[in-house]
């Protein structure tokens, strides 16, 4: 998905109807190249504001016990600095993004909710004794084709930002649609005589997307800052550090050191850490001792109501009684 897109497609996507090509103007800065797939394309269009509105939960959700917890896609389609300059946040930012359009579009395509595509063809590997192929499989190569198109059209525009900084979004672009390909799996129903199983329907269907973030996530931590250099006649991102080796086509790539996080810096896109909730006797990243960055924290009570006592009935249902516990929270100073 394009730089611009994130979360401005989720704002005012949401109630369009998609079915009149002057719908493309309403969407907040949208590249040419974009504008112009979307009047080709109006029946994407829902596919690629869900996929927004995905992303930015997805996002939110992976990065909720660290100092940066995806906040600054919250100003999309203005990306604070962070993201904008090429920080490894943006690289996270861009690939999960490029990655859940393409899925977004390829379970589209399984569902029967879009007219131009269908399920997947048939696995070209051959089926095991014990079962075969069939069910709907998810289009993956549609959505790639799709989800590539679109996300990687504002890229190939001069206007947005630095040659080094298009070539970072468009390999971080390829390293997020990889990891969905990697995420495919067979899955499997069974039929035969009460259940067992003696054949097999099985297909081709994508992870979840928490699936897919986490394993983006793990890219971002261990991802590589870049140069760029001309190599040949081509302008190419080597690594900074040990500059003799290319880059890989698996690893996430960054232009510029990102902030601590520490203290709000609107400069920088640094929301801060005050007022997060941190974890008192952890040691991870979510420890109050990290979180708040040496600061201190402060604790307060919290009334939590849960379900408690809980019952099954034969048959078929649970009857439960509502409980409340104070709890004790700490949040950084």
């Amino acid at each position: 998905m394009g730089k611009n897109q994130v979360s401005g497609l989720t704002v005012n996507g949401s109630s369009v109807g998609w079915n009149q090509t002057h719908h493309c103007k309403l969407l907040d800065g949208l590249a040419p190249d974009q504008q112009q797939l979307c009047k080709r394309n109006l029946e994407l269009m829902h596919s690629i504001v869900h996929a927004a509105k995905l992303t930015k939960t997805a996002c939110r959700t992976s990065f909720s016990d660290m100092r940066w917890n995806c906040s600054s896609i919250e100003s999309a389609p203005h990306f604070s600095p962070d993201l904008a300059k090429g920080t490894r946040e943006s690289a996270f930012v861009f690939s999960l993004a490029a990655a859940v359009l393409s899925h977004s579009i390829a379970k589209a395509c399984a569902s029967g909710e879009l007219p131009s595509c269908s399920c997947a063809p048939a696995p070209a590997e051959q089926a095991a004794p014990d079962f075969r192929w069939g069910g709907c499989g998810d289009n993956l190569r549609y959505g790639v084709q799709m989800g590539s198109a679109f996300s990687d059209a504002p890229m190939k525009n001069r206007r947005s930002g630095s040659q080094a900084f298009r070539l970072m979004q468009l390999h971080n672009n390829a390293v997020g649609r990889q990891a969905l390909v990697d995420a495919l799996e067979t899955k499997c129903k069974c039929h035969g005589v009460s259940g067992s199983c003696s054949v097999k329907t099985c297909w081709k269907g994508l992870h979840d997307i928490s699936h897919i973030a986490a394993e983006l996530k793990s890219k971002y931590l261990a991802a590589t800052k870049v140069i760029p250099r001309n190599v040949g006649t081509r302008r190419q991102l080597v690594p900074r550090e040990m500059d003799v080796r290319p880059v890989r086509d698996s690893e996430l790539v960054y232009l510029v050191s990102s902030p601590d996080y520490c203290a709000h810096n609107s400069r920088q896109g640094s929301y801060g850490t005050q007022d997060r909730q941190c974890n008192k006797t952890g040691s991870g990243s979510d420890s109050c001792n990290l979180m708040c960055c040496g600061r201190g924290y402060n604790a307060y009570m919290e009334r939590v109501v849960e379900r408690c006592q809980c019952k099954y009935h034969w048959c078929c249902y649970v009857t439960c009684k509502q409980c409340q516990r104070t709890v004790e929270r700490y949040v950084c100073k």
